[in-house]
Order: C-alpha cells, then structure tokens, then sequence
C-alpha cells in the first residue's frame, strides 16, 4: 500500500481499526517505534581489541491513541477486561490517508492490548475538550 510522491504526506489524515472495526475518531495517534540492542562479541583468541557489533533483541515502544470523551465505552470495556484478567489481544491498524482521504500506508500492530487509560483534567473554567487516552503494548508491528 505504501504510495512515493515527491511532497510528504501530511499527518492529519488517518484512521485507527480496533479488532477490524473502525474506531471512533482520535485527535492523536504516537506512532509505533522499533529498536534493536546492539550486542558487542569479541572472543578471546581474536587479535583485534574491538568487538564486533551484533543485532540484539528488538524492543518496541507503546503506542498512545487519544480522543476526545463521547459517551463511548469501547475503549474502557477493553481496558477493564485485561484489567480484570481477561486478555483480549486485537491487531490495530492505524492508516494515514492522502487528501482524497484514500489510504497511502498502515501501521499494523499484531497482538495489541491496553496497559493505560487515562482520563484529561476538569477544569471549571476551561474551554478545552474532555480528552481520554489508551496506551496499547503489542508483539509486533508491520508496514503495509
């Protein structure tokens, strides 16, 4: 699905699928990051002080989704039923879309389930949107 152009896509297009289902909008997605350990090896017969650098283990981060509070219970339902010991793994596909709003490349998060929820300030005097995130930890992640 990824589509080259010369100008980069802007990052306010894009939809999030929860289990295959379209969620409802978020204001703001962080996207997946990927990082692998580098391990240094050098055994001791070699005549070279240096170590060779090898790949590790792959760690990725969590991603954060945030939206602003409907009256929408999805994303708590979710989150109470890990939380009560019911580990519900989805795979989330977040999909940026061009400005004719067709999609130019997914993220899909293999294995996903919630580890925060958390719920944006009340503020008397505020004029801000009620605001609430899910952190989500998964297996794996893939381009598409």
């Amino acid at each position: 699905m990824p589509t080259r152009r010369r100008d980069p896509y802007l990052n306010f297009n894009f939809v999030v699928a929860l289990g295959g289902e379209e969620a409802a909008g978020f204001s703001e997605v962080v996207l997946p990051e990927g990082r692998l350990d580098v391990v240094e090896y050098r055994e001791g017969n070699e005549p070279a002080s240096g170590a060779r650098k090898l790949p590790g283990r792959v760690h990725y981060s969590n991603v954060v989704l945030e939206r602003g509070i409907t009256g929408n219970t999805e994303l708590y339902d979710w989150w109470r039923a890990v939380r009560d010991g019911n580990l519900l793994r989805r795979d989330v596909v977040i999909t940026l879309l061009d400005e004719a709003r067709k999609p130019v490349q997914a993220w899909v998060l293999r294995d996903a389930w919630p580890v925060r929820l958390a719920f944006g300030v009340l503020e008397g005097l505020g004029d801000e949107v009620a605001v609430e995130t899910l952190e989500l930890a998964y297996a794996s992640y893939e381009l598409e």
